[in-house]
């Protein structure tokens, strides 16, 4: 099981994260990914960087994987996207996947088009994964559905297409992404609630491709701080997906949080002030058969973190 480092758009300026990724590279993680956002969770985030800039900066400045996850069919037209991803495949070959969500009403509702239910942006988001994979291909894309494409046609292309994997946290949209995706990406907190999600993908189609984790965690000196900071920084993920994807503003997910309590963020995020607890944790992915997890530490002590987890917690997993 490859480790990752996740580098979070929503909490750091580009330049302060570019620097986080580039340490995490140097210090023994595999590879890293990013999330596509126009808005953070909050205001006390304070951040957005555009991920695709970001992204081509982050593989011009190192020399591990790299891949994002991104909704097509709202802010960025499938064609488009076709292109941003085809040309980061070409200038960096074999280090750069693209994963495919659903989308988040917070980053895609600027456009003011209509927001769909799940079942349709869950439709669209096949709809325009065949249009990417059609292009990728060569071919020139005429269209016209939830999306219209009009002799779409790209004309740098990389020699091997990006991978092209889809994102899912539960398990009927798992079980729908398995035939049409090169992958799954999912995000979890407790290990348990991967399994199931795993075995939708697998059985909607997804048998023997790779499995993708991105993993929210908080390490620091005390359990005490290590509870305050994913509390303070990352309590919005209490919300989950039937809440979070509907909401459309950082106000609102303040609002929506305000009753959280610190043990609540427990359920979601593993946190603990105990390294060996940490590689258990992870331990457990790899025994599901996960293909690469991807750290996202909540808190805003980075440094610390790609330090400690690479000196203490990746030597075990290695083992």
């Amino acid at each position: 099981m490859r480790i990752g480092f996740h580098a979070s758009h929503e909490q750091f300026a580009p330049s302060q994260l570019l620097k986080y990724t580039i340490a995490a590279e140097q210090a023994g993680f595999d590879c890293a990914m990013s999330s596509d956002h126009f808005k953070p969770w909050s205001r006390s985030q304070g951040h957005s960087g555009h991920s695709w800039s970001w992204v081509g900066a982050a593989l011009a400045s190192t020399r591990f994987p790299i891949g994002m996850i991104a909704a097509a069919g709202y802010r960025y037209h499938p064609a488009v996207m076709a292109q941003a991803a085809a040309t980061l495949a070409e200038m960096f070959p074999d280090r750069f996947w693209l994963a495919l969500g659903s989308g988040e009403r917070i980053n895609e509702d600027i456009t003011g088009l209509a927001w769909p239910s799940k079942p349709e942006r869950n439709a669209k988001m096949k709809e325009c994964a065949g249009i990417l994979r059609a292009m990728f291909a060569g071919e020139r894309v005429t269209h016209r559905g939830t999306v219209t494409v009009v002799d779409a046609e790209l004309y740098s292309r990389p020699h091997t297409p990006p991978p092209l994997l889809a994102a899912a946290v539960t398990e009927s949209t798992a079980e729908f992404i398995g035939a049409w995706s090169d992958g799954l990406l999912t995000v979890a907190g407790k290990p348990d609630n991967v399994k199931n999600v795993i075995q939708a993908y697998r059985r909607g189609g997804g048998e023997g491709k790779p499995i993708y984790v991105q993993v929210a965690l908080n390490w620091a000196r005390t359990e005490s701080e290590a509870l305050q900071g994913a509390f303070d920084h990352w309590r919005f993920v209490t919300l989950g997906g039937d809440i979070g994807w509907e909401l459309r503003s950082p106000e609102d997910f303040e609002t929506a949080t305000r009753f959280v309590r610190p043990e609540d963020v427990r359920d979601s995020v593993l946190v603990s002030s105990d390294l060996s607890q940490h590689a258990a944790w992870l331990q457990e992915y790899a025994e599901l058969g996960v293909d690469t997890v991807y750290l996202h530490q909540v808190d805003l002590n980075q440094q610390t973190f790609i330090e400690t987890f690479a000196a203490k917690v990746l030597p075990q997993l290695r083992g």
